[in-house]
């Protein structure tokens, strides 16, 4: 933890784990009540980073970084320069053994500021040589977890004629929507932004209001914006026999994902559905995969569902206990290795 020279903001870096490898995570720009909420945000997520990548097969550890906005700053182009230089010395003091990437509230040209201070800041853009916004990989490995889910609990990987509510339409949500309307899918969306209701409807799509995107009679609901939305009050309003999305830490708690369960609804947990963008980010900067190549990892998301799903119904358990116990062994073995 560091407050910046320049900007005087406070600023987190926290590393949960480098067992499998050099920790990456996100850089998150946003208002807190009070800076201990960001530090709790850094500390939370860097532990699901570590489950992300170790699910994934990545030989990175978790990690995040944390700029933390009281609510009454205003956020200014100088002082937003100025944090993300604040940030990307305190980045590069650490040598490698934290990777940023794009979070909530920052992009690729903050992550080109990052760059100016140390080369383990990934997605600048292009012209920069980086791999621009990861938001198309994250959809497109939503749609091979999605397929798989779909396979495992409607005996088809096919979204043909099936209604699928996509909550969140940002850049990750409508691109799944892209693909799912392609396939031949009844896709509704909904968001918080009402500016993206008249380009939903556009594009054919229909329109749901945020506060019913949960009950809207769906086979498959895909939580694509905040986190926290699935807890023991939202879980009896579904109506989805398959909950599959990127939106992270969607559980309030875990214990949710045996009420999700108790329900027969079928939830993958989502660190494992929402990998694509770390796999194909960390494969293309970080290991020097082609386009190619980092793309068919992403589309490895689809076997790792379907070998969580099948391992949980075979041992009757959750795949959130399952994905969890598959990412413990990686992480167990490593410390063997170690030792």
């Amino acid at each position: 933890m560091r407050r910046g020279s320049r900007s005087g903001l406070p600023l987190i870096v926290a590393v949960h784990s480098r067992e499998l490898g050099p920790a990456a995570g996100g850089c998150r720009l946003r208002r807190y009540d009070t800076w201990q909420d960001g530090l709790a945000d850094a500390l939370r997520l860097s532990e699901a980073m570590t489950y992300k990548a170790a699910v994934a097969g990545l030989d990175f550890g978790g990690g995040k970084s944390v700029i933390a906005l009281d609510r009454d700053t205003e956020l200014t182009a100088d002082l937003r320069e100025a944090a993300l230089a604040d940030l990307g010395e305190l980045i590069a003091s650490l040598q490698g053994a934290y990777r940023a990437g794009p979070d909530i509230g920052t992009g690729p040209e903050d992550m080109a500021v990052l760059r100016r201070f140390s080369p383990h800041a990934y997605c600048a853009p292009e012209e920069l040589g980086g791999v621009g916004s990861s938001g198309g990989p994250t959809a497109t490995g939503v749609l091979a977890a999605l397929r798989a889910g779909a396979q495992h609990v409607f005996g088809s990987a096919s979204c043909t004629g099936r209604t699928v509510v996509i909550s969140g339409f940002g850049s990750v949500g409508s691109g799944i929507a892209a693909g799912l309307a392609a396939e031949g899918a009844h896709v509704v969306v909904s968001d918080v932004d009402q500016s993206r209701k008249d380009v939903a409807l556009a594009r054919g799509y229909e329109w749901v209001e945020p506060d019913q995107a949960l009950s809207a009679p769906a086979d498959i609901l895909v939580p694509a914006a905040i986190g926290g939305v699935l807890s023991e009050s939202t879980v009896p309003r579904l109506t989805a026999p398959l909950v599959v999305g990127p939106a992270n830490n969607q559980l309030t708690e875990d214990s949710v994902a045996d009420a999700l369960a108790e329900r027969g609804i079928v939830w993958i947990p989502d660190y494992v559905a929402s990998a694509g963008g770390v796999v194909y980010v960390l494969s293309r900067e970080a290991e020097g995969y082609s386009h190619e190549a980092a793309d068919k990892r992403v589309q490895t998301i689809a076997e790792t569902v379907t070998h969580i799903l099948d391992l949980a119904s075979t041992t009757g358990t959750t795949p959130l206990r399952t994905a969890h116990q598959i990412a413990e062994h990686r992480l167990a073995a490593a410390r063997s290795r170690a030792a």
